[in-house]
């Protein structure tokens, strides 16, 4: 449904995207992350037929954008960042005009705009002037142009942005049911919110992907955790293990998932083998009588991720 095929766009002398390229699913829910001026609006503008590439190819339900923009434009719903609201208009007459702007048929106009003020809960807000409201009812009313139309791709640029902890929760929900009919590219700096909505990741740095996966797999790491009873010696022997590449002392300060050990217990990441390591760790504790508080395969949080990405990138 979405396509990108080695993507650069330059501002001048400075390059905002590198040779992106990806492929997004029909009816995907997908998060796009990257640290400020990693590329990530800059794409978005682009796939829209926004911003014309530099070079490569983007394409939405198998149209090239710049090719036919017009006809992706029809396709899209697009909330940047700032939501495109007139603060002195009613909502009811903001939301005819984008109705009409996207020439949907007379008779049907009443109710498009009706599923979607009651899909971002407007329906108490709509002979009330945009500029009176909260940030966040803002910003569903740009939400609320965005799906007007029954897009069949969703780009949305921090849809959550100003939302109370009640509201966040309920167009979370709103995204997954219309991910039911609908791709979603989803931008945000709000990386628990990526975790409870999305099913894969794509993270660009410095205007490169530095990791695209779903969920699942980038938390999983190849390394195991082990805590033993033992100072001297627990480097060397886990070294020992074939297939390690590198054994690491984990500060319980800097990784509070190890915190709560014993007295006297100390913990190390095993890298290189992961779970199918675990029974050779075992093996080796035992041999050396160490006790042993815990052994488990290494798992990473998104925010972990997206960490070690950017580090990567920077380094």
């Amino acid at each position: 449904m979405i396509a990108a095929d080695s993507l650069t766009k330059n501002y001048g002398p400075v390059r905002a995207l590198g040779g992106v390229s990806f492929e997004i699913s029909a009816n995907e829910v997908v998060g796009l992350l990257g640290p400020n001026g990693a590329g990530k609006t800059t794409l978005m503008k682009v796939l829209t037929g926004y911003l014309h590439p530099s070079g490569g190819t983007a394409t939405i339900d198998g149209i090239e954008v710049v090719e036919d923009p017009l006809t992706i434009q029809s396709k899209i719903g697009y909330l940047p960042e700032n939501a495109p609201v007139y603060m002195d208009m009613l909502v009811q007459e903001y939301l005819m005009m984008i109705a009409e702007l996207r020439e949907l048929e007379p008779a049907k106009r009443v109710a498009f705009i009706s599923e979607a003020v009651e899909r971002t809960g407007l329906t108490k807000h709509l002979v009330r002037p945009i500029g009176e409201l909260s940030k966040g009812y803002r910003q569903r009313v740009g939400l609320a142009q965005a799906i007007l139309h029954q897009p069949k791709v969703l780009i949305l640029d921090e849809p959550t942005s100003g939302l109370d902890p009640n509201q966040i929760v309920e167009i979370r929900a709103l995204i997954r049911e219309l991910a039911k009919t609908a791709t979603v590219l989803l931008s945000t700096h709000i990386l628990p919110e990526v975790e409870l909505t999305c099913e894969r990741v794509l993270i660009i740095s410095e205007g490169e992907v530095g990791a695209d996966a779903r969920l699942e797999d980038l938390k999983v790491s190849d390394a195991a955790i082990v805590a033993v009873d033992a100072k001297d010696g627990v480097e060397q022997a886990l070294s020992a293990i074939e297939g390690v590449s590198g054994v690491e002392l984990l500060d319980k300060t800097h990784h509070p998932d190890v915190s709560s050990l014993p007295k006297g217990f100390s913990a190390y990441r095993v890298q290189g083998g992961g779970e199918s390591i675990c029974p050779e760790i075992h093996q080796v504790v035992n041999d050396k009588g160490w006790k042993l508080a815990e052994l488990r395969r290494d798992t990473r949080n998104l925010e972990a991720v997206f960490r070690a990405v950017a580090k990567g990138r920077a380094a």
